[in-house]
């Protein structure tokens, strides 16, 4: 008889996102076991259940997911879940808080394509503003573009103290310098708008961050955005927008559903990774990005 592919769905948050629960489940899991409230303390003692109850040969079959909302912390529990590991027993690790490291990973390949596309270069020393930089999907995007040796600034809407932590503990745990900047009103977020050759909005769903008439800087190139509920976080970026030029400005804008697209096929190509690899292997944000760069139009 065949052994079954079991997924044990690891978060510190109260619930487990049914996103992701239907996400293992249509990759072909069968049996996807959610546990909540979970700390950082915890991770081992549960990852060595799962290790140690099946035999060596069964980790490929075994895996566990990390959720919740904090990247940090994510990246903490997915460090402490490698470690958990006693070869040869060891089963495979994904993280992806909040969707955000598959989201992250779909809106920077996106900007990456657009950018080859519409104007034949990449995101090497290219400037972005990250807007609703102090969000889990702005963290992962920051720190996905900056790897990649884009010029970024993180645009604090409350003052700049917070980013500026952000921006601290991006360089400590990644080695990789990103600006800070204050967007704290309608001039310093035009001023912001009009330094950048790409700006990312990944504000929480229904708020605008920017506004058409912050859109004009000539230096423009793209606008992306992963709010899909109205408001638009950029307004003037249609929900389908997939490189298309925007209303009285020279950028072109790349909407949520084009985002959605990719993030969708990203996070469920690596539960089949998962499944389909016949050795263990861990999966964060940087696999997240080399698949949605394969995926990306």
């Amino acid at each position: 008889m065949a052994r079954k592919h079991i997924l044990h769905m690891l978060t510190p948050l109260k619930h487990m996102s049914p996103f992701d629960v239907n996400m293992a489940l249509d990759a072909g899991f069968d049996a996807v076991v959610p546990y909540v409230d979970v700390s950082l303390g915890e991770v081992t003692g549960l990852v060595q259940d799962a290790i140690f109850s099946r035999p060596p040969d069964a980790g490929v079959d075994t895996g566990i997911f990390i959720a919740g909302k904090d990247a940090s912390l994510a990246l903490d529990m997915f460090d402490a879940a490698r470690k958990a590991m006693v070869p040869p027993f060891q089963v495979s690790v994904f993280a992806d808080p909040a969707g955000s490291f598959t989201t992250a990973a779909a809106m920077v390949a996106k900007v990456e394509k657009a950018l080859e596309k519409k104007f034949e270069r990449g995101l090497r020393d290219t400037r972005i503003a990250v807007f609703g930089a102090t969000g889990v999907v702005g963290f992962c995007t920051a720190v996905i573009a900056a790897r990649e040796g884009a010029r970024v600034t993180l645009v604090g809407h409350d003052g700049i103290e917070r980013v500026e932590q952000i921006a601290a503990e991006i360089k400590s745990r990644f080695n990789t310098a990103v600006d800070a900047a204050d967007g704290s009103s309608d001039a310093r977020k035009t001023k912001l708008v009009e330094a950048s050759e790409v700006i990312l909005a990944c504000a929480k769903a229904g708020v605008q961050v920017v506004s058409k008439a912050q859109l004009k800087g000539d230096g423009l190139l793209i606008a992306a955005d992963v709010n899909a509920v109205p408001p638009a976080g950029i307004e003037g970026v249609a929900v389908n927008a997939n490189g298309d030029p925007l209303e009285a400005a020279k950028a072109v804008g790349i909407g949520p559903l084009a985002i959605g697209n990719v993030k969708y096929k990203v996070e469920f190509g690596l539960f089949k990774r998962m499944i389909e690899s016949e050795k263990t292997i861990t999966l964060d944000f940087q696999e997240a990005f080399s698949l949605a760069r394969e995926t990306a139009k």
